[in-house]
């Protein structure tokens, strides 16, 4: 939202307005110039092209210098037109809550390695540098990576660069993701048969496909190949903020999947075919609400918690289904590469590196394999 000094403002039509100076009369005084768009993001970014513009046709001894925040606004334009909508605005929440407030008025020529080392340590002990309890890991490397972006990005645009950005890193404690343990895995999917209905067949087929939670909850009967057993993955369902401040703060948002690989086919086994095929609906409807309406993620993260509750399996989310896949894939003797096509990953590393947890008992089985080399 706009900050004082910054000369945005929301009009009464809906519009948002920015104000800058242009040039000074012969009684020096301001000349304004006027910038328009629908939302304050979109407003600001153009109130930074227009000072830049003025900026550029001044004097090179200011060397192009602006504040951070400007840098950011430039950099923001220029990923909206690349950028999918939910990573947009995952930059735009990071900006405004954790580095806008720390870094905005500074001048890039300002901002050093020291500043940004302490910058870095203090996010991880206390947050927003005011308040207690520190951020994730992952928040804060997604932090770093976009301070290096805008940096780069303020690079390309003739300001200079004062610090060494490969010495700015964080090293996150790897998190060890929490795998149903076969018997676990055993008790869900009993209760799950024994009683189908859309929520429980929809958390059987993540369970044995490894599907993303976005991606289920995007599904059609559509998406099904009863014939040749087998399922396309083609969207994910969002939710998310409005950036142009409508009487809505947030939407839904059905969109290709995340990457090139996670569209893709998976293979279906034969008893998810056959609950799904007896499912008497037209292509067009959603599979876990079983109308034309889909059931959001959060809904559907609510629902699957209620039922590992009730059947007493602790710690869980409903990403441990695709850890869970992931690993039993890997202890019935999947091959790596056939399971990050299945996974719709990038490339193999990380499907070995972030989904494959090697449970206890089969590391007990390997050990006892090497007993064989005693006969």
């Amino acid at each position: 939202m706009p900050r004082k000094g910054e000369n945005i403002y929301k009009r009464k039509d809906g519009r948002w307005e920015g104000r800058f100076i242009k040039n000074r009369n012969a009684e020096n005084k301001a000349v304004y110039g006027y910038v328009y768009a629908g939302s304050y993001f979109e407003v600001k970014a153009k109130l930074v092209s227009a000072k830049a513009a003025i900026l550029t046709g001044k004097a090179e001894e200011r060397n192009k210098d602006i504040e951070f925040e400007s840098a950011a606004a430039f950099w923001l334009a220029n990923k909206s037109n690349i950028t999918k909508p939910s990573t947009l605005n995952r930059y735009k929440n990071l900006l405004n809550n954790h580095i806008l407030p720390f870094l905005g008025k500074k001048f890039i020529s300002e901002i050093s390695t020291v500043m940004l080392q302490r910058y870095i340590k203090a996010l991880s002990t206390d947050g927003r540098i005011d308040k207690k309890g520190g951020l994730s890991g992952k928040t804060i490397s997604d932090i770093i990576c976009i301070i290096k972006s805008i940096l780069h990005y303020s690079e390309s645009l003739g300001c200079k660069i004062c610090c060494t950005l490969r010495y700015i890193n964080f090293r996150a404690e790897k998190k060890e993701m929490r795998v149903l343990s076969q018997s676990e895995q055993q008790k869900l999917t009993k209760y799950l048969i024994s009683d189908i209905d859309h929520t429980k067949a929809g958390i059987l087929l993540s369970l044995y496909t490894g599907i993303r939670i976005g991606e289920l909850c995007a599904l059609k009967i559509g998406n099904f190949d009863f014939i040749n057993k087998k399922l396309h993955i083609k969207q994910t369902l969002q939710r998310l903020q409005n950036g142009n401040n409508g009487l809505n703060k947030t939407y839904i948002s059905i969109t290709e999947p995340k990457s090139t690989a996670s569209d893709r086919e998976i293979p279906l086994p034969d008893f998810i075919c056959d609950i799904y095929s007896k499912m008497k609906s037209t292509k067009n409807i959603f599979i876990l609400s079983g109308t034309s309406a889909p059931i959001e993620p959060r809904t559907m993260e609510n629902r699957y918690n209620r039922i590992m509750e009730s059947l007493g399996i602790k710690d869980t989310t409903f990403h441990t289904l695709r850890h869970t896949f992931a690993t039993r894939s890997i202890e019935v003797g999947f091959d790596v590469k056939s399971l990050s096509e299945i996974l719709g990953h990038s490339s193999v590393n990380i499907t070995l590196n972030r989904y494959v947890h090697s449970s206890f008992e089969l590391k007990t089985e390997n050990m006892k394999k090497l007993e064989m080399l005693l006969c």
